[in-house]
């Protein structure tokens, strides 16, 4: 319906699409399913039904503008004095979930021959494991803004054809998994075996203003310039892989020294969570299915194997540690679909004391995906 060169169409495609999706969360099946994944689910059909294309430089824009400033919105909330305050055993929960996506990479790499994925980027066959395992490792540990921050570091987003392919497997079996994890408490074999803390203390946190016109300028005005500061020390650094780095540690630094910012950008965590919706539609747009059959069917087996053994780690370390279900549960829907649906998971299955732990540790996850993704790439 949208050619390639109809930016603006395309555009309203992915904002009509994301204002559909925050509809239909209103809705019971869409309340489990939450909205992010209603967007992905429905960008992909869009794009393989040829309502919107594979491949645009709508996507582009999106990609190179929108992802930076989002990072930023999301971990303004990142105050790491607060996520120990209010978040410690769901944190203990995401380190554990975390070290099981590791654990789930390093599996799969190892048992699996990668080096039959073709791969057009100009990257070196002996790099080609390390990028993928670093590429999987971050979108698992912190979710899809890990992702696309992961593929330009390692190079892999210059294959339009296999990143389009690792998209597909990345989404499909993402929305797969969360409906998984909605339907684990369901089994009370399972509920019955884990440890039932005692009902949280009352927070004498101070609440958040209401948004505003003026804190959301101020949350965009911070975003942006905090990107352009990153931009600004990857360039002095001479490490084009640094910029998402940077970013991450910089917007760290003042959302912990100056913890009130969080109340001067009051709104800006929703306006990432709006910004968001279309960045999960133009990266899901690029899930050509009959691609991902065709160019890589080894990434669904990776994918199988990490999350496997991501979800099994979890569960045996979290009954040892004596964590609830609830808390391991959100953590795991934090680190492999990130902030914006561990919270409405949390809110649909009445887990109430898990909703803010469940945006900080999804917080959390978009600082530390990159990181652990980067330094396992460059590892390996």
């Amino acid at each position: 319906m949208f050619a390639p060169d109809d930016h603006l169409g395309i555009f309203a495609a992915l904002m009509g699409i994301s204002a559909l999706a925050f509809w239909l969360e209103r809705t019971r099946l869409g309340a489990l399913l939450t909205g992010t994944v209603i967007v992905i689910l429905l960008s992909v059909l869009a794009a393989n039904v040829g309502l919107i294309p594979h491949r645009a430089m709508t996507y582009d824009f999106v990609f190179e503008y929108l992802v930076p400033i989002l990072i930023p919105l999301f971990l303004l909330q990142g105050d790491i004095r607060r996520l120990y305050k209010e978040a410690y055993r769901t944190t203990a929960a995401f380190m554990i979930a975390s070290a099981g996506t590791v654990l789930g990479v390093l599996a799969a790499i190892s048992l699996l021959d990668l080096s039959a994925v073709a791969i057009d980027a100009g990257i070196d066959p002996d790099q080609k494991k390390a990028a993928i395992a670093g590429l999987f490792a971050a979108t698992y540990i912190g979710g899809s803004v890990n992702y696309a921050a992961m593929g330009e570091i390692t190079g892999l987003a210059r294959d339009a054809s296999f990143f389009s392919a690792a998209t597909a497997a990345d989404n499909l079996f993402s929305a797969l998994y969360l409906s998984i994890l909605g339907l684990l408490p369901t089994l009370n074999w399972l509920a019955n075996r884990y440890h039932r803390p005692a009902a949280p203390p009352v927070s004498e946190a101070e609440p958040a203003p209401a948004p505003s016109a003026r804190s959301l300028c101020f949350a965009l005005a911070i975003a942006t310039l905090l990107v352009v500061a990153a931009d600004a020390l990857t360039a002095w650094s001479q490490l084009p892989g640094m910029k998402y780095i940077w970013l991450t540690l910089l917007t760290l630094l003042i959302s912990t020294l100056l913890p009130r910012v969080r109340f001067w950008c009051a709104g800006g965590f929703e306006l990432g969570v709006v910004l968001s919706f279309p960045f999960f539609g133009s990266i899901a747009a690029g899930a050509d299915i009959a691609s991902m059959l065709m160019v890589a069917p080894i990434l669904i087996a990776l994918v199988v194997i990490l999350l496997a053994i991501h979800i099994l780690f979890l569960l045996v370390a979290g009954h040892w540690l004596k964590l609830s279900l609830p808390e391991l549960l959100t953590a795991s829907n934090a680190a492999v679909l990130g902030a914006t649906t561990a919270p409405a998971m949390a809110a649909a299955k009445g887990w109430t004391d898990q909703i803010t732990p469940g945006v900080l540790v999804g917080v959390l996850g978009y600082a530390l995906g990159t990181l652990i993704g980067s330094a396992l790439f460059h590892m390996l």
